[in-house]
């Protein structure tokens, strides 16, 4: 015992134990308190992460499903490059036909091989990209000539573009007009 506690009487001392219990429940309060307020602070803090990665899991699912779409849609955009070659070998021939082979059965064949392939290439997604007469686009046409005709526009297609679904696949060749040539300028460029 202190000094002081001799000094006081037994009821004193009782009520000084009880001030000091008091006091000491009162710092384990605090402290309690505090402690709590840390553990609130980090139950939030948990809580905002597990939301977080949550979201961003939700967007990775989003993008993956996007992802996989996209490369179930365009599987086939190789394939359907490499046929592209054959179509045009097709449509090439049935262009050249003469009058004395158009009645042949042969031939109608060949023109049925024709629509059958490119029936099955537009089932696929595969569209043709018209160009005759629209303003040139570099996004879906390829400039290889300037020539007489309307300035900006498609005067002659030199071969077909495709698109699959909506991208390109194929750029169409095109010869773009640069206006209209003057009698005068004719007689220049001819000398």
């Amino acid at each position: 015992m202190s000094n002081e506690e001799k000094d006081l009487s037994p009821e004193e001392m009782s009520v000084h134990r009880e001030e000091d219990v008091v006091s000491e429940e009162l710092e384990d309060v605090e402290s309690l308190n505090k402690a709590l307020a840390e553990e609130k602070a980090k139950a939030e803090n948990y809580l905002a992460n597990w939301q977080r990665a949550q979201a961003d899991f939700i967007n990775y699912k989003r993008r993956i499903e996007q992802e996989r779409n996209e490369t179930v849609k365009f599987a086939n955009a190789t394939l359907a490059l490499d046929l592209l070659p054959v179509l045009d070998d097709l449509e090439r021939a049935l262009d050249n036909i003469t009058p004395k082979l158009a009645g042949l059965t042969w031939v109608d064949g060949i023109g049925l091989i024709y629509r059958k392939l490119q029936a099955i290439l537009e089932l696929h997604g595969l569209t043709e990209i018209q160009a005759l007469g629209q303003p040139f686009d570099p996004n879906l046409h390829e400039a290889v000539l300037y020539g007489e005709g309307e300035e900006g526009k498609v005067v002659e297609e030199l071969q077909k573009g495709y698109k699959l679904h909506d991208r390109v696949l194929r750029p169409t060749m095109v010869e773009v007009g640069k206006g209209k040539v003057e009698e005068g300028e004719i007689a220049e460029k001819e000398q």
